[in-house]
């Protein structure tokens, strides 16, 4: 036996080297393993990616009561649906949203106080379209129904904002609608552009950031981006089109208004990468939805609905036909976000559902819907952008921990 041993040993090695090696990158992988890579149980209610897109709406009248009224400082007149007497704002304001991976539980509301305390010193930013300022406006809202020594601000080329001093808390929207910069050229200046019909033209430099956000890449803590509404015939017909430039010069072929708004994403992702610090919170929010039933805003579209939509009824709504256009603009987001480190806030799911939350007929001035139509695309406050803000608030709570 004794004169087989070395035999043994020999025949041994291979086999512990092989096992030393599966054990190495064993404790290896388990090291690297993400933390998103816990089970979904693990995770706080509304910040697991599934909570925003699995789940339902359900009342809960006692609990779900709005954070301010009317009195809000930071109120737009056509979104302050109390002081526009729109009908059934306790029951718009009655609903909750419960994801299907929380136990019957739904989304935790913000905590004014706790969120301003944590936040002490830092600054949220959001950059985008009238539907990020319907955003940031229940957010100012929120925050001012415990601090109400909040001051309306607008540095930093904000749009508007506010500041709460006492926490010395900044939340500032900045406005730019296509993200990308975009200036009127006049038909007398628009050289090969210039054709019968045309009034003149909306140059689109796909590689430059807007002005009015360009600058402010370093200032903020958080980020939130949008941009989709502006995105249609009805901002930009055919007599004052967009037309796109990349280095100073056209693009060519000439791009559809798609497949340019494809082109400004992937360009501002890319730049939002390259210009905003690692250590910032970069979130991009889906396309909100829209509810016009019967036609467009300037078809006597409306949306005086008493209830939210069923799930049995999404599809045919947001599929096709007028409100389309959310599903469409976040094949176009999801895509160009892939493999990027901007986390996407994917409130477009539970938005479907509320087709009676809008502002509708009830919107502050004498003739302003039958100048403007109803308001199917924008959402009373307080309502719904509440919840984005209890969503928000958890997202960044869990950032800064």
């Amino acid at each position: 036996m004794a004169a087989n041993s070395p035999n043994i040993r020999r025949k041994l090695k291979p086999l512990t080297l092989i096992l030393s090696l599966t054990l190495i990158f064993s404790i290896l992988y388990l090291l690297k393993s993400p933390l998103s890579s816990s089970p979904p149980s693990s995770l706080p209610c509304g910040t697991h990616h599934s909570d925003l897109t699995s789940g339902h709406w359900a009342q809960t009248v006692q609990t779900h009561r709005p954070f301010y009224d009317s009195s809000c400082p930071f109120h737009r007149n056509a979104w302050n649906c109390l002081r526009n007497n729109r009908a059934q704002m306790g029951e718009i304001n009655s609903w909750s949203w419960f994801p299907k991976r929380c136990n019957g539980d739904p989304i935790a509301r913000i905590e004014p106080l706790e969120f301003l305390s944590a936040m002490r010193g830092r600054k949220i930013g959001f950059v985008g379209d009238s539907l990020n300022e319907n955003f940031v406006t229940a957010l100012l809202c929120t925050l001012w129904s415990e601090d109400r020594n909040g001051k309306k601000w607008k540095r930093k080329g904000a749009w508007r904002g506010g500041y709460f001093p006492k926490f010395d808390l900044v939340v500032g929207y900045h406005r730019a609608v296509l993200l990308a910069n975009y200036t009127w050229v006049p038909v007398e200046e628009s050289g090969q552009f210039a054709k019968d019909g045309i009034k003149g033209i909306f140059r689109v430099d796909v590689d430059v950031a807007a002005d009015d956000w360009s600058k402010i890449t370093k200032f903020y803590d958080v980020l939130i981006f949008n941009t989709g509404h502006w995105w249609g015939s009805d901002k930009f017909p055919k007599e004052k089109p967009l037309v796109f430039y990349r280095n100073g010069k056209p693009i060519n072929p000439k791009l559809g208004m798609r497949e340019g708004m494809r082109v400004v994403i992937d360009s501002m992702v890319s730049y939002i990468e390259r210009e905003v610090p690692k250590s910032t919170l970069k979130l991009w929010r889906t396309q909100s939805p829209r509810h016009f039933f019967g036609g467009e805003w300037n078809q006597n579209g409306s949306c005086l609905f008493n209830r939210p939509l069923k799930e049995n009824e999404l599809d045919s709504w947001f599929d096709g036909g007028t409100n389309k256009e959310a599903r469409e603009i976040n094949k176009i987001i999801n895509q160009a976000l892939h493999g990027s480190k901007i986390e996407i806030l994917n409130l477009t799911h539970m938005s479907e559902f509320r087709a009676d939350a809008h502002p509708a007929i009830w919107l502050g001035k004498k003739d302003a819907v039958s100048v403007w139509g109803q308001d199917c695309l924008h959402w009373c406050l307080p309502g719904l952008p509440d919840t984005w803000v209890d969503v928000l608030g958890v997202k960044i709570m869990q950032h800064f921990g």
